[in-house]
C-alpha cells in the first residue's frame, strides 16, 4: 500500500511550490505530498485515489480559488475521504468564513498566510493535524481482524474495546463479508466459533471477552511496582489532568482504568466548547493526547484493570485489582467517573448489544447509514451523539422527558439540532418498550401531553439518560451521599469525620480518609462538565503535596 497522501491545493504558482516544497522537506518520508493548482484538479485527484482505495491524510487549500473556492473543495473532499483532516490557508479577512467552516464541520483548521517560519507557524498544526488523523486511521491490514454477527452483543463490546482503545481493527460481517466467509472456511471446524479475533501474528482467538484480547494485544494490565506515592482509580479527564500534573512534579504515579482512556468523556463524538480547540475534538483524542501526555510524565497506565477492594491501614491505601494483585501508596484519588444508567424500558435488556447501546458507540457510527436513529436524554453528550449520527443516518429523532433541549443542554449545540435537516426533537416522550426478534426493530413511545403510545420503526437506539457511580467498591468506610457519590470537604458532615485522625480539617476535594482525594463526575456535588472535572484534577495535586508532607 502507498503511504498516505497529503494534498496541497493553490492556484498561484510560486505559492503552491513553497509550500509543497515545505510539506515534502518535513513529512515527505512518511507521507506522498501531492499538489493541485485548483479545487476542480484537486478533486479529480482525490476521486483517482478514492478508485484505488488509497489512504488521505490531509487536504491543505487555499481559500480564495477561481471556480471553486477552498470551503467548498473541502465540503466536496469530505464526502470522499470523510477521515481526512481538512486545512485551509487563508487572508486575515477571510477569518470569518474559516470560522463559519469550522462550525459547520467542514474544515477543523485554518492557517495564516504567509507561514513562515514553518517550523513555528505551520509544522505544529499540521502535526497535530496528521496525529488526530493516526489515531482514527483503520488501514483494514496489519491490525486486528474480528469476525462476527452484526448484532452479536459480544462482537459489539470487542468492537468498542478496540475503537476506544485506539486499536486498528478490521470487522468482517459475517453474512455480509464475503472476506469472512473466506477465511472462516480455512479454518477448523473448533476455531469456527463466532466472535473470532485474528491477531497481527496469525494468532487465532475464539470468542474472547475484551480483556482476554487486552492480554493477547500485550497491553499493560498489571503494575510494575507494589508502591507509589500517588494512584489514580480512573482515567477520564480528571484523572488525566491529576497525573499529568502530579508526574511532572515528579510524583510517582500509577493510573488503573477499567476500559479506556477518557472515561465517559471518551464517549462524546465531538467536544465543542473546551478551551483551545475551536473545531472540537472527539472525546477519544483528548484521551490520547492526556495519556501520551501523562506517560511522557512518567505515569504509569493499567488498562483494563478494575479496582475491586480498598484497605486502609494508617497513612497507607492498599487496591485490590480484579487480577487478584494489589498495589499500596500514600494518596489515592478517586476519579472513576460513572456509567450511564440502563434504560428502564420493556425488551431494552434483551436487545442491548443488538441495537440498544449505551453511550455514543462510535463503532456503530459508520453501519447507521440509512437507518432511523434515535437517541434518549436531553443533555450535551446526546447533543453531540446526534449530531455525529446525522452524518450518517437518513434520520435521527432525539427522545426526551423534559419539555426543552435547553432544560440541560448548550445553547450552542441546541442551535445545532434545531437547524439540522435531518433531527428531530421529541419532548415530553419517553420510550416504554423496545421491539425486535434478534434486533432492534420498533420502538412504544409514550407522549406525556395526552397519554397515547404510538409505534415507531428504530434500527438503533443510543441511551444517555444519566448516570450512577461505580463505588461499591469501596465499601461503608468512605462516605457517600444517598446516590453513591463520594462526599468530600465542606459536604462531610459531623457523623462522616467521627474517626478523623487529623487535627486539621478535610481539604477540598478531600474525603473522610486522609489522602484520599476525589474529583470528577464520582464527587458529590461536581459539575458535570469535561474542563470542570480537568480543573478539579489538577487543584487535587496541590493537597496531595500537602499531605504527603504531613507524613
Amino acid at each position: 500500500m502507498n503511504k498516505p497522501a497529503i494534498l496541497v491545493v493553490d492556484d498561484e504558482p510560486e505559492v503552491l511550490r513553497a509550500i509543497t516544497r515545505d510539506m515534502r522537506r518535513k513529512y515527505g518520508e512518511a507521507y506522498r505530498v501531492l499538489r493541485a493548482a485548483s479545487g476542480h484538479e484537486a478533486l479529480d485527484a482525490l476521486k483517482e485515489l478514492r478508485q484505488r482505495d488509497e489512504p488521505v491524510a490531509l487536504l491543505l487549500s487555499d481559500q480564495r480559488m477561481p471556480g471553486m473556492d477552498g470551503v467548498a473543495f473541502l465540503a466536496e473532499a469530505r464526502v470522499l475521504f470523510p477521515s481526512a483532516r481538512r486545512a485551509l490557508i487563508t487572508a486575515y479577512a477571510d477569518t470569518t468564513a474559516a470560522i463559519a467552516s469550522i462550525n459547520q464541520s467542514q474544515i477543523d483548521y485554518y492557517l495564516l498566510k504567509p507561514w513562515d517560519p514553518p517550523e513555528e507557524r505551520l509544522f505544529p498544526v499540521v502535526d497535530e493535524l496528521l496525529d488526530q488523523w493516526r489515531a482514527e486511521f483503520r488501514p483494514g491490514y496489519g491490525g486486528v481482524k474480528l469476525l462476527g454477527h452484526r448484532w452479536s452483543p459480544e462482537a459489539h463490546a470487542l468492537r468498542n474495546f478496540l475503537a476506544r482503545n485506539l486499536v486498528p481493527y478490521e470487522f468482517l460481517e459475517v453474512g455480509e463479508s464475503e472476506s469472512a466467509l473466506e477465511l472462516l472456511q480455512l479454518l477448523p471446524e473448533s476455531e469456527r466459533k463466532l466472535p473470532l479475533a485474528l491477531l497481527p501474528g496469525g494468532k487465532r482467538v475464539v470468542q474472547p471477552t475484551p480483556n482476554q484480547l487486552a492480554a493477547e494485544l500485550g497491553m499493560a494490565m498489571q503494575a510494575l511496582e507494589p508502591f507509589y506515592d500517588v494512584v489514580f482509580v480512573g482515567a477520564g479527564p480528571a484523572g488525566l489532568a491529576g497525573a499529568v500534573y502530579a508526574g511532572s512534579e515528579g510524583l510517582k504515579c500509577l493510573m488503573i482504568e477499567r476500559e479506556a482512556p477518557g472515561g465517559q468523556a471518551g464517549t462524546s463524538s465531538l467536544i465543542e466548547n473546551y478551551l483551545g480547540f475551536p473545531a472540537g475534538l472527539s472525546g477519544n483524542e483528548l484521551a490520547r493526547r492526556a495519556a501520551t501526555q501523562a506517560r511522557r510524565f512518567g505515569v504509569e497506565i493499567v488498562s483494563p484493570a478494575e479496582a475491586t477492594e480498598l484497605r486502609v491501614e494508617g497513612p497507607y491505601k492498599h487496591v485490590r485489582l480484579s487480577n487478584g494483585t494489589s498495589v499500596a501508596c500514600h494518596v489515592l484519588m478517586l476519579t472513576m467517573g460513572v456509567s450511564w444508567r440502563t434504560l428502564k424500558a420493556e425488551g431494552a435488556e434483551k436487545l442491548t448489544g443488538r441495537g440498544v447501546y449505551y453511550g455514543a458507540a462510535n463503532s456503530e457510527a459508520a453501519a447507521c447509514k440509512g437507518c432511523e436513529v434515535y437517541v434518549v436524554g436531553g443533555g450535551n453528550s446526546a447533543g453531540q451523539a446526534a449530531m455525529s449520527f446525522a452524518e450518517h443516518a437518513e434520520l435521527v429523532h432525539i427522545v426526551l422527558r423534559g419539555d426543552s433541549l435547553a432544560d440541560k443542554m448548550s445553547q450552542y449545540l441546541v442551535s445545532r439540532i434545531e437547524a439540522h435537516p435531518r433531527i428531530r426533537v421529541h419532548a415530553r416522550t419517553e420510550i416504554v418498550a423496545c421491539h425486535g426478534q434478534g434486533s432492534l426493530s420498533e420502538l412504544s413511545l409514550r407522549h406525556s401531553a395526552d397519554k397515547s403510545v404510538s409505534r415507531v420503526a428504530a434500527q438503533r437506539l443510543f441511551v444517555f439518560i444519566g448516570a450512577a457511580p461505580n463505588t461499591q467498591w469501596l465499601g461503608p468506610q468512605v462516605a457517600r451521599d444517598k446516590h453513591g457519590f463520594i462526599l468530600t470537604g465542606p459536604d462531610l458532615k459531623k457523623r462522616d469525620l467521627r474517626d478523623w485522625p487529623l487535627a486539621r480539617m478535610p481539604f477540598l476535594l478531600e474525603s473522610n480518609i486522609p489522602g484520599l482525594f476525589v474529583a470528577g463526575d464520582v464527587r458529590a456535588g461536581s459539575i458535570k462538565r469535561v474542563a470542570s472535572a480537568v480543573g478539579e484534577g489538577a487543584v487535587c495535586v496541590s493537597f496531595m503535596h500537602q499531605h504527603l508532607s504531613e507524613l
